[in-house]
């Protein structure tokens, strides 16, 4: 080995299950993800979510994806959406995502329109993604949402991140 590298008996080895649940979840923030809000409309009104699962999938077709918790009382909601928005939020979003996590209404104070499909759309983010919903897969005690992208909007700005069970803003000088 290499001076000054880590070796893998610094680390503590563990088998995922019942009993080491927060270690996994330890483990899995070691990766940081970016922030994002998704939107829908429902029968009872907009509704919005915190997401750190989003991901880009295909360019032909354009596919992005996201995984909401089945546990959440938001999810039949997203399950049942025809389309969806999905929001890249920029590092003065914090109080945004945070107000998206705690509510599925936090739109109060923002600047919001509707599609032509009805989903709200959050005018102040970094990149905007409106979805039809194109395949929902199974997975444990979550879902993978696959959107098939309608319209992209983006704009210049520092990503808002998410690290170590904290929010975070992304330091290009390191």
């Amino acid at each position: 080995m290499a001076d000054g590298s880590r070796q893998l008996t610094q680390m503590r080895q563990f088998m995922p299950g019942a009993e080491t649940q927060r270690q996994f979840r330890d483990a899995l923030g070691q990766f940081t993800t970016g922030v994002t809000v998704v939107t829908a409309q429902t029968a009872q009104g907009p509704i919005g979510m915190t997401a750190n699962s989003f991901s880009s999938i295909s360019m032909d077709p354009p596919l992005v994806m996201w995984s909401p918790a089945k546990s959440s009382s938001r999810y039949a909601h997203f399950a049942a959406a025809k389309h969806f928005a999905i929001h890249v939020m920029a590092s003065e979003h914090e109080e945004i995502a945070m107000g998206f996590a705690r509510s599925a209404q936090a739109f109060d104070g923002l600047d919001v329109q509707l599609n032509a499909q009805g989903v709200p759309l959050l005018g102040d983010c970094l990149a905007r993604f409106e979805c039809s919903t194109y395949q929902i897969h199974d997975a444990g005690d979550h879902a993978i949402v696959l959107g098939r992208v309608l319209s992209a909007a983006s704009r210049e700005g520092e990503a808002l991140i998410f690290c170590q069970g904290r929010f975070r803003a992304f330091d290009k000088k390191a």
